[in-house]
Formats: C-alpha cells, sequence, structure tokens
C-alpha cells in the first residue's frame, strides 16, 4: 500500500518536473528572444523559472531517493557479511530520517517566517518556495521510514543493502563477495 502510494506520487512528480522544465526552457527562450529581437522582455519569468528551478529540484529529489540514484559509496558494505549490510543500513536510513526531520523543521520555520514577505515580481508569498522543502523531507522520509520498516519485518531483499552492484574501482567479481 505505502509502496503504491510512493510510485504515484513519483509518477507525479515526473510528469510535474517535464512540465516545469518545459515552462522554464519557453519561459527562458522567449524572454532571450524578446530581449535581443524586441528590446522587451517578460518581466514575470526570470523569478517563476528561478521557483520552478527549485520545485524541480526538490521533487526530483524524491524521485531520487525512491529509485536510489543518488551518489554513494559502497566499497566498504559490499564487503561486509549480511548482518554487517543490514547494520549499516539501518544506521544510514536513522541518519537519513534524523536529516529529513532537521530540514522540515528548518523549511517549517522559513515557510513561517516568510508567509507575509511577496516575491518582488509575482508578489506571492515566499513560503511557497520553501513549502518545497517540506515537500521533501516529508516524502523522503515516508520512503526511508518505509524501507526501515522493510529491514525490520524482513522484507526487504538483500540486493537492496547495497546501493550500487558494481563499482569502478572494484571488479564485479569482488563485489559479490
Amino acid at each position: 500500500m505505502i509502496q503504491f502510494l510512493i510510485d504515484r506520487i513519483c509518477r507525479l512528480f515526473v510528469i510535474l518536473m517535464v512540465l516545469a522544465l518545459a515552462l522554464m526552457v519557453i519561459m527562458v527562450f522567449g524572454n532571450v528572444v524578446l530581449r535581443y529581437g524586441f528590446n522587451s522582455g517578460i518581466t514575470v519569468s526570470e523569478e517563476l523559472s528561478r521557483w520552478l528551478f527549485v520545485w524541480m529540484t526538490f521533487l526530483g529529489s524524491v524521485v531520487a531517493v525512491r529509485n536510489r540514484a543518488h551518489l554513494g559509496t559502497d566499497a566498504l558494505v559490499a564487503r561486509l557479511p549480511m548482518a554487517g549490510r543490514k547494520v549499516c543500513f539501518a544506521v544510514a536510513h536513522l541518519l537519513m530520517l534524523a536529516i529529513c526531520w532537521w530540514m522540515l523543521r528548518g523549511a517549517w520555520q522559513q515557510t513561517r517566517i516568510n508567509y507575509g514577505t511577496t516575491s518582488a515580481v509575482m508578489e506571492a508569498s515566499m513560503a511557497w518556495l520553501y513549502v518545497s522543502g517540506m515537500v521533501f523531507s516529508l516524502l523522503a522520509g515516508l520512503i526511508f521510514a518505509h524501507e526501515l520498516w522493510l529491514l525490520f519485518t524482513g522484507r526487504i531483499s538483500d540486493d537492496r543493502l547495497v546501493s550500487v552492484a558494481e563499482s569502478e574501482d572494484v571488479p564485479p567479481a569482488e563485489v559479490a563477495r
């Protein structure tokens, strides 16, 4: 159930990221053409593009957490016995949950502080910019907590305990040991 919900949310985020990127390209390209060709421009395009970029980054980070696509170092973990891998997995996920909590608190504080502040051009509440950090930390925390639950209930596959299957520094035969 939770995995299904996470998958659907990530699918929605991918669609939103594509739309945001397309809108950013159209606005920035259109603004460049207008500036150089007609000596005018769309005032809101620069600020809105910046906001879309921030949101796209945080939404993409949630998708990357779900797909385990962030950079990681597994040279030590891949050589550990199964019990060591599980301990490292649990410790890493608990640390990431703590970071999500701190990020959620910070984003919430910034959202509250900037609620009454409006942006220069769009005159929208600056709180919307910081809500993106809250969305990321809540959803990434949910993903980490779900993976911890799978670990503690024994339903996580052994290959998920090591993020990267191969390393450029170590031949594949040595990683499997």
